[in-house]
């Protein structure tokens, strides 16, 4: 089914809805699980949410629809659609009291991240989100590395902000990240135990009170 952003322009899923860059294995497996991110994280915020740790949900996507079949009585089919107005990022919820925003990315880079992955009304909203003390980051998955991040907002916002200047980069290095972000390994319950990084944060803009960020 056809997706369309606001401007009209078709919304393409670069793993599944063009072809030219469909990949030739489609699973990106971890230990055999053969989940997508989304899904390890989506798994991960049903055993938070389970066990009264956070409430975390993913966004739903804000699609209008426009063209219905319905080839049964008891059946319709959505055959296009578009999206209303961009999306901010994919996640959001309450943890100890914290509001938190963020977003999840991979990339199969072994040396550093695209920003190109990102579009800048994602930054505006963590920026404005930021300056409302929430906590907001996003988590990245190196696919070839099979190593996962929590990489706060702030950092992202500024590498961002200067990309096109002289000394900017099209790419947050990889250890960079490594720096300035919180490595985070897969366990078994929860899956992507991303709250103890999220604790690590949180520790660190508690030490920087009065700090304000994503200005």
């Amino acid at each position: 089914m056809p997706f369309h952003y606001p401007n009209g322009k078709l919304y393409l899923n670069d793993a599944k809805d063009n072809p030219k860059k469909q990949p030739k294995n489609q699973e990106v497996r971890f230990d055999n699980r053969g989940m997508s991110l989304e899904e390890e994280i989506n798994e991960s915020n049903r055993y938070y949410l389970a066990h009264d740790i956070a409430v975390i949900y993913k966004k739903p996507l804000p699609i209008q629809i426009v063209k219905v079949d319905y080839p049964k009585r008891s059946a319709a089919v959505i055959k296009e659609a578009y999206f209303r107005k961009p999306s901010t990022t994919d996640y959001n919820g309450v943890y100890k009291g914290y509001y938190l925003d963020f977003e999840a990315k991979e990339t199969k880079n072994k040396a550093s991240f695209p920003l190109k992955n990102f579009h800048q009304h994602q930054i505006e909203h963590m920026r404005h989100c930021l300056r409302q003390d929430g906590i907001c980051f996003v988590i990245i998955r190196f696919v070839s590395l099979k190593r996962l991040f929590v990489y706060p907002a702030t950092p992202l916002i500024r590498a961002w902000d200067t990309q096109e200047t002289a000394q900017g980069r099209k790419s947050i290095p990889l250890n960079t990240i490594e720096t300035e972000g919180f490595e985070i390994h897969y366990a078994l319950n929860p899956l992507i135990p991303y709250l103890s990084a999220v604790e690590q944060l949180i520790h660190y803009l508690e030490s920087r009170k009065g700090v304000h960020y994503g200005n």
